[in-house]
């Protein structure tokens, strides 16, 4: 629910910047914001917005398509569960964490990462985990070490040795934020003794790059600009790549136990209600409803999750390699 005032300008500032527009999530909440431009009035407008509305961010993801209109389709569908008044937004996953903090939305749809920096900034849980048919581990799936096919680098006998045989050569990290594409794998480099930091990866690699995404780093592979890239493993699939694509690829080493993305609720929502909208959510599983959560996101079943069981291996992870959340 949204219990608390606006934090104020710098707060909206942050908004802004992270590409979600005000107007896109106030609106949302009240629609007596699209009349006023006047800071202080929108504060009192939040104060006293319904305390049945429930705001959800649909975080955008590269192969979710169409995403305005699905979104839609379940917020309707658990407004009619619920009997509460559910709000669909579409934004990228950090403005959804500054949307939780500013108290403009309830409930959003974040990775692994996400979800970790929303708890600490918000309070924020996760309680529900997407599975995917991509997915090796169900609610959880690999980070992967990917070479070209006709790659002289090979899977070894053991982690280390499979690591080790990869210095001085040149790798392509996703992101600086990935999890499964950055901090999955740094962890693992740290834990095998090859780095203490990142800040080591110079001294191990001839040449280190982060893309953009999978795709990015995937396609430094192909055109023989890296030797290796960190992905996930789910993104050895369209929309990332093409399987002709695919086919030029190899996995040399595979990190299990990346937690999957899900659904994280803001701790300003009463635990009656949370339960009301998990049950709700839940239904999306039910055989006539699937299709329309399939479409969001490619998954095929929600579950339930222990929060903190669930995100140990990112945390863990983030912790080893000394990355902040």
């Amino acid at each position: 629910m949204l219990y608390k005032l606006l934090v104020g300008v710098a707060s909206l500032s942050l908004l802004v910047s992270a590409g979600l527009s005000l107007n896109s999530i106030n609106n949302k909440i009240n629609p007596a914001f699209a009349e006023t431009d006047d800071i202080s009035q929108k504060e009192k407008l939040v104060a006293q917005a319904p305390n049945n509305r429930i705001v959800i961010v649909f975080a955008t993801r590269r192969d979710a398509t169409d995403l305005d209109k699905k979104a839609q389709a379940v917020t309707d569908f658990l407004s009619k569960q619920t009997g509460l008044k559910v709000e669909a937004v579409v934004a990228d996953e950090t403005a959804a964490i500054e949307a939780l903090r500013s108290n403009r939305a309830d409930v959003a749809f974040l990775g692994g990462r996400g979800a970790i920096k929303a708890e600490q900034l918000t309070g924020a849980r996760m309680y529900l985990a997407e599975i995917r048919s991509d997915y090796s581990g169900g609610k959880t799936y690999r980070s992967v070490l990917v070479v070209r096919k006709d790659s002289k680098l090979e899977t070894e006998n053991n982690v280390k040795k499979t690591l080790r045989q990869l210095k001085g050569k040149k790798i392509a990290f996703a992101s600086r934020t990935s999890g499964s594409g950055y901090i999955i794998p740094t962890s693992e480099f740290v834990g095998q003794g090859m780095i203490k930091s990142p800040d080591d990866y110079g001294k191990f690699f001839s040449q280190v790059i982060y893309g953009d995404g999978y795709s990015s780093a995937l396609q430094a592979v192909l055109r023989g600009q890296v030797d290796v890239a960190a992905v996930s493993e789910y993104a050895l699939n369209p929309p990332w790549i093409t399987a002709e694509e695919a086919k030029q690829l190899k996995v040399i080493l595979g990190i299990p136990g990346v937690p999957a993305h899900g659904i994280v609720i803001d701790n300003d929502v009463p635990a009656a209600t949370r339960e009301k909208l998990i049950n709700a959510l839940l239904a999306l599983n039910e055989p006539k409803n699937k299709a329309m959560f399939t479409t969001l996101y490619n998954s095929t079943q929600l579950v339930r999750v222990d929060h903190d069981q669930h995100l140990a291996p990112m945390k863990t992870a983030l912790q080893r390699a000394k990355i902040d959340p």
